[in-house]
């Protein structure tokens, strides 16, 4: 195991396995400790994953702490990988070198467990509705990339992590009804029902109801108010703010904005991209410590 070519998570997933055996007096880590410290990872990405596929996660997580609850307790000695957790991790390498990542992920780990998951697991598994091909196909809609670093889970289903869904949100009731912009409204679906030069940008002080501009078409989206080309399309918020935080060093937020970029590239024009403080992309003048990602 060459803990260089694991990525962030992963190695914290690993280590959370063997705290969670030396917590419950546990005599060896097993797949089972693995498992619960992938579902346990904040905001990790299996957790994220089973609940796209409409599993629910917390009743998942209760499960897989009464299988640890059910393994013997010892006290005394340290604790050790057993073989069948060798095997996984033997296995995820091998799955790691076949998507030819360069480094070992969270994905990789939970698709060794599907493919030698112990007996509790495997019971585990059926009873919980986790299927290995639900589960890659579910992970092949929000991977578009290979693991060329130690912190992939950055760009992940970017568009969930750094933006929201307007239409969804309009769908949901949590959007207030947009009074007073109908002009505004319809000179942007003019523009962007045009086959070319069909980006437009808003322009106005802050507060004075850019926003709301975009709310407003997506409440019209959804009662289907709209031209036949904008009937099916949903509009994601790009947030900004989110989209730079954290990001230590430019290839950071790039590789953040390529993510984005590729999903709405592969929903094959299903998604207009509405970019909230657009300035922070294309403004000049960008001081040390700035918000500015141009």
């Amino acid at each position: 195991m060459n803990a260089e070519k694991y990525t962030q998570k992963a190695l914290e997933a690993l280590e959370a396995s063997q705290a969670q055996a030396v917590e419950r007096d546990h005599a060896y880590i097993a797949p089972e400790h693995l498992f619960y410290a992938l579902l346990e990872q904040e905001g990790g990405l299996i957790g994220s994953l089973f609940g796209k596929m409409n599993i629910d996660t917390g009743r998942l997580q209760e499960a897989a702490d009464r299988v640890l609850n059910a393994m013997p307790r010892v006290t005394g000695g340290q604790v050790y990988a057993s073989r069948e957790l060798e095997k996984v991790i033997n296995f995820a390498e091998k799955v790691a070198a076949r998507m030819k990542d360069e480094y070992l992920s969270v994905e990789h780990l939970m698709l060794a467990l599907f493919e030698y998951p112990t007996p509790a697991l495997k019971k585990l598994f059926a009873e919980q509705g986790l299927d290995k091909e639900a589960f890659m196909k579910t992970l092949a809609s929000v991977r578009n990339f290979r693991v060329t670093n130690d912190n992939p889970e950055d760009t992940v289903d970017a568009l969930s992590k750094y933006g929201t869904d307007l239409v969804e949100r309009a769908r949901s009731g949590k959007m207030d009804p947009v009074i007073g912009r109908d002009n505004e409204i319809r000179s942007l679906i003019r523009i962007l029902s045009r086959k070319t030069k069909n980006n437009p940008v808003l322009i106005g002080d802050p507060g004075v109801g850019k926003t709301a501009i975009a709310e407003g078409l997506a409440q019209r989206i959804l009662k289907g108010d709209v031209p036949d080309g904008l009937k099916e399309k949903t509009i994601f918020s790009l947030d900004m703010g989110a989209l730079i935080a954290g990001a230590k060093y430019r290839g950071e937020f790039e590789e953040r904005l390529k993510a984005v970029l590729e999903q709405i590239r592969k929903s094959e024009g299903r998604i207009i991209l509405f970019i909230d403080e657009l300035h922070l992309i294309v403004g000049a003048g960008k001081t040390e410590g700035s918000m500015d990602a141009g």
